[in-house]
């Protein structure tokens, strides 16, 4: 599997310029083959220990089956579309990408 994580710094950070950017991950980057698991969210604010990295706005994580979906979804038009609709209030975006092994359950104990 391969995890793709995207974190988005926001020229205009206010609250309902990242609750558009969140609509726009939810209309255009979640109707892709392949996608096991879709989630996005904006900063944590609350948490701010000396290992959280808070240089961001908006976070997106997105599981796919295989590299191959992934691909696709890189070249999907809609894809294109929501970069083109909300790139202009973008000020840095980091991308990861991370090959995954099947999720497990955490044991209780």
């Amino acid at each position: 599997m391969l995890a793709h994580t995207v974190f988005f710094s926001l020229k205009d950070s206010s609250e309902s310029a990242k609750q558009r950017l969140l609509e726009a991950c939810r209309k255009y980057l979640t109707p892709h083959e392949g996608i096991i698991s879709f989630a996005c969210g904006t900063l944590a604010a609350n948490l701010n220990r000396p290992v959280n990295d808070r240089d961001f706005d908006v976070a997106l994580h997105i599981l796919f089956r295989t590299q191959e979906d992934h691909d696709r979804y890189q070249e999907a038009p809609i894809h294109h579309r929501f970069i083109e609709e909300n790139k202009e209030n973008w000020k840095k975006v980091r991308v990861f990408d991370s090959v995954v092994e099947q999720a497990h359950s955490a044991k209780k104990g």
